[in-house]
């Protein structure tokens, strides 16, 4: 085992099966930019505080950039064999520079390095994450704008319940996404904080400037006790809350449009590129991606609950069980983004079907409120315009009727009250028309939401 870095104390060769057992470059090897990036910051802070000589500080920064353009153009393959991520960089610079490569470790842990190079991959996952989040924000927002008239049921318990429009529908995601891009704003805040300099644990007896590797590398400060420095992983946990919320948004919205492609709704027909069919049913056309974004949403919450119990029971500072971070966050974030590149594309190209819509909502009694609301306005108590309403509905429901088809004698039988505006009263248009404080359904109402949201998504950007 001449081979490993820390080889020295040891008068065997780890077992190879223990080896591979320990090794991480199968998952690790994705932050070899980041690796290099820490590095060069390490080097640069190195050789101008004179704990190495400024030519050899240089002389590694030159290596570690041609390692970088070496491993992007394909010239140099990161080796399987190799324990992880920050060895095979440091093996490779000094199998190049020989001894000078050697120096770059001085003051420095993998500890720390890897809590560095972890912080500086998920920093940009955020900011990818948050563009596809803001892509299909927008998508939601063209949508909503071509729909304020559009006439839907709104539904509790999955009963009809109250006309809405489907903008309006639309926008309650909308707002749930722009919350997403808060949290995850607010996860790379408290997130942008940097570890280097840390050690192991303890820190160094160099007398190194960790406020300039913080600089370079766009932290907003070093991390202010070492331990917490190469121990906390809570911005892993944190950032997979907020993915957790995001998918649970997404896969909300993918049952709702599983719901809608079926022949019992039909409120929508999806693109053939965006559905599959069946090996036997030759009439089938299913929404696969709906339904795959719903299970790995159970995926992503399963990666939460693994760092959560990996953290649960460690004292500090780092044990080896903190290298299950990687493959946990790792998989969230790539199946997040790999939901919502598809998710966006899908909405924008399903075809809304207005008339079914509007005919759902035509049943259901879903007027049935304002029907109360109407007496009440007239200066009835809500509870007995209420009870009144629920009779008339038991009536038209024994008598095959609706409310709009009810004749005005049984409504006159309940109460004098009722005159013949009652049918325009309890229309669909006029009940989703009148419908305008604040947040709610009236074309007038979400036009306004609509200017709010692109107001709130314009300062999270600016």
């Amino acid at each position: 085992m001449a081979d490993m870095m820390w080889a020295g104390r040891f008068s065997k060769q780890v077992d190879a099966g223990v080896n591979a057992f320990n090794s991480s470059i199968a998952f690790d090897g994705r932050m070899y930019r980041h690796d290099i990036q820490g590095s060069i910051a390490h080097a640069t802070m190195l050789g101008d505080c004179g704990i190495i000589t400024k030519e050899d500080s240089l002389e590694i920064i030159a290596g570690l950039k041609e390692i970088l353009a070496d491993i992007d153009s394909g010239k140099l393959e990161l080796d399987p064999n190799a324990e992880d991520i920050h060895m095979f960089v440091e093996a490779e610079l000094t199998k190049r520079l020989g001894d000078v490569g050697k120096r770059l470790h001085t003051s420095r842990s993998r500890n720390d390095q890897v809590a560095v190079d972890l912080r500086l991959y998920l920093r940009d996952e955020i900011a990818q994450i948050q563009e596809l989040v803001v892509e299909l924000i927008k998508t939601l927002i063209g949508m909503a704008k071509e729909h304020t008239e559009t006439i839907m049921p709104g539904y509790t318990h999955l009963q009809r319940a109250q006309p809405i429009t489907f903008a309006h529908h639309l926008m309650a995601y909308v707002w749930m996404l722009l919350r997403d891009i808060e949290r995850l704003q607010d996860t790379a805040k408290r997130m942008n904080y940097c570890p280097l300099g840390s050690g192991a644990l303890a820190g160094t007896t160099y007398k190194t400037n960790r406020k300039q590797t913080s600089d370079l590398l766009g932290f907003t400060a070093p991390m202010a006790n070492s331990l917490d420095g190469v121990s906390d992983r809570d911005y892993c946990v944190e950032l997979n809350c907020a993915l957790s919320l995001l998918m649970t948004h997404l896969s909300r919205f993918s049952e709702e449009i599983i719901l809608w492609c079926s022949w019992e709704f039909k409120f929508v027909e999806l693109d053939d590129a965006f559905a599959t069919g069946s090996s036997i049913m030759p009439q089938k056309k299913n929404p696969d991606v709906t339904e795959l974004i719903r299970g790995k949403t159970g995926r992503v919450n399963g990666d939460l609950m693994t760092l959560l119990t990996m953290m649960k029971g460690l004292p500090l500072a780092y044990n080896k069980d903190m290298q299950e971070d990687k493959e946990a966050i790792f998989d969230a974030v790539d199946n997040v983004k790999l939901c919502v590149k598809t998710f966006t594309p899908m909405l924008s190209t399903m075809r809304v079907l207005k008339d079914n819509m509007r005919n759902a909502a035509a049943k259901g009694f879903i007027n049935a409120t304002d029907c109360a609301d109407y007496l009440v306005k007239k200066g009835m108590p809500f509870r007995d315009a209420y009870k009144i309403t629920g009779t008339l509905v038991a009536k038209c429901i024994e008598k095959g009727l609706t409310l709009e088809t009810l004749p005005i004698e049984e409504y006159k039988a309940m109460t004098d009250t009722f005159d013949n505006d009652v049918y325009e009263a309890i229309s669909l248009d006029t009940c989703v028309r009148e419908r305008k404080s604040e947040g709610g359904p009236s074309p007038e109402a979400v036009k306004e939401q609509i200017a709010l949201a692109e107001t709130r998504l314009g300062e999270l950007l600016a």
